[in-house]
């Protein structure tokens, strides 16, 4: 099941959302991801609307929770409980949407996180824990996803992400594109995760950096990955719509 992440909706606001919604649908998509993010949340006010959409164009949906000024494995006790909050919502929401996944970020590094590295792991796995018990709660299947090359994020390879959950009883989004900006191993990733992997997120980049790109236009070795990956939904994450329609061809003449 192949869908279309809001990451190529063009609006401001949700007013051409059906009409998006439309194309993608036309185009072959079988859902659409919900990206929570500025500008355009998922709310409680707003949820009915992308229910109200995509009921009507019959898709199916999946959910990436919001993740800009959130961090569940902050020291600071009131903005982790804040961003677990805003987690919650997201899963609450997701529920009532029936939607297949959520997607979270792990949370991200501080100057007092690299200096107490055992503590922060503590913290980061608390958080978890309790996500993945909402997550059973609503029913609702939870992924952590891995992180790109970038200063602050944390979570980048397979055995970092590994160390993490620990124990926690939750799934994993295995984003591509991202492992692409760090080591590259996809079959090791999928070697240690595999088996954890509930959701799927594609797009290529030249390796440096998260680009976004429509799929054949960065180095990603897709004739190598694709037929790896767990036949969970696969969401393309690129810019455009465009680029999704390009990223759909080439999937489809690649199998």
């Amino acid at each position: 099941m192949i869908g279309l992440s809001m990451t190529a909706y063009p609006g401001r606001d949700l007013l051409e959302f059906e009409r998006w919604v439309g194309r993608a649908k036309k185009l072959g998509f079988d859902f659409v991801e919900i990206l929570s993010e500025w500008p355009h949340y998922l709310t409680r006010d707003n949820y009915r609307l992308f229910a109200e959409v995509l009921d009507g164009w019959s898709m199916k949906r999946t959910v990436h929770a919001p993740f800009s000024d959130v961090n569940i494995g902050s020291f600071n006790d009131r903005l982790r409980r804040t961003s677990l909050e805003v987690i919650r919502e997201a899963l609450e929401l997701a529920a009532e949407l029936d939607a297949l996944s959520v997607t979270i970020h792990p949370g991200h590094c501080s100057p007092v996180s690299v200096k107490n590295r055992r503590k922060y792991l503590e913290i980061h796995r608390e958080s978890l824990r309790k996500i993945a018990e909402w997550g059973f709660e609503y029913g609702v299947r939870v992924g952590v996803e891995n992180m790109p090359r970038f200063v602050i994020l944390d979570a980048q390879t397979c055995e970092r992400l590994w160390e993490i959950l620990g124990d926690v009883e939750i799934g994993v989004t295995f984003d591509v594109g991202h492992l692409n900006t760090t080591t590259g191993k996809f079959e090791r990733f999928l070697n240690v995760l595999g088996n954890r992997i509930v959701h799927v997120h594609l797009h290529d980049n030249r390796g440096e950096r998260d680009e976004h790109l429509a799929l054949g236009d960065g180095i990603v070795p897709w004739v190598r990955v694709l037929p790896k990956l767990p036949r969970v939904t696969w969401a393309l994450e690129v810019g455009d719509i465009e680029s999704a329609r390009r990223s759909l061809e080439f999937l489809r003449n690649l199998h």
